[in-house]
């Protein structure tokens, strides 16, 4: 993955927008492509795709852009998505077993190992072809793997008691999909997918429109 000492968290959530524009410009025979045609098709300001691309450490041709297969391999090295990071998951109800079946992650080089739950009529079971494994043995695990990210999926009201054991297994990375304010480390980072945030920005906006 690339070194990064200094990064916008602007530009990482709008690069990966940025890949099938220029994928699809690709297919119809471009060459190269421009921050306005990929601005243009995502209505942005142009200046600020142009920056978000200057981030990857790509330098484009006047008057023509970027080679488009360039440009692809900048962004993915920039998001760490040219090279393959092992993940496990916890928690094998509904929001976890449609992450499993997300065929997008091994696109980006996210592989999940495994996955883990209290569930009896699951452990020893496959979900999307990923071996559910029993929870009770999830440090174990997880120093066997030598994993360092994790998924996690569970009821709120074991969030943080699932963390504290992933932390001391060595995880390092946590991608949370509970409401929890996890508590970790300074050293542990921590992605806070917050769905119910997400729904209320989809209903305000609807609400705004039907009004305006």
């Amino acid at each position: 993955m690339a070194q990064l000492k200094n990064f916008s968290a602007s530009t990482v959530r709008r690069l990966p927008s940025y890949l099938p524009v220029i994928r699809d410009l690709q297919q119809e025979g471009k060459d190269f492509v421009s921050a306005a045609a990929i601005a243009e098709v995502l209505e942005l300001d142009p200046v600020q795709v142009r920056k978000d691309l200057a981030m990857t450490g790509i330098a484009g041709t006047p008057q023509k852009g970027f080679p488009d297969e360039d440009i692809i391999l900048a962004i993915e090295h920039y998001l760490g998505w040219d090279s393959t990071s092992d993940i496990i998951l916890v928690g094998a109800g509904n929001v976890g077993s449609a992450l499993l079946g997300y065929k997008e992650f091994s696109l980006h080089g996210l592989n999940i190992i495994a996955a883990f739950d209290v569930d009896h009529r699951k452990i020893g079971a496959r979900i999307h072809n990923i071996h559910i494994l029993n929870a009770k043995t999830m440090d174990i695990q997880i120093r066997n793997f030598k994993v360092k990210m994790a998924i996690l999926t569970v009821p709120a009201d074991c969030a943080q008691e699932t963390a504290n054991i992933l932390v001391s297994a060595g995880i390092e990375g946590i991608w949370n999909f509970t409401n929890v304010k996890l508590k970790v480390p300074e050293n542990v980072v921590v992605q806070q997918e917050d769905l119910s945030a997400g729904y209320a920005m989809l209903r305000v906006k609807m609400m705004t429109a039907a009004n305006s």
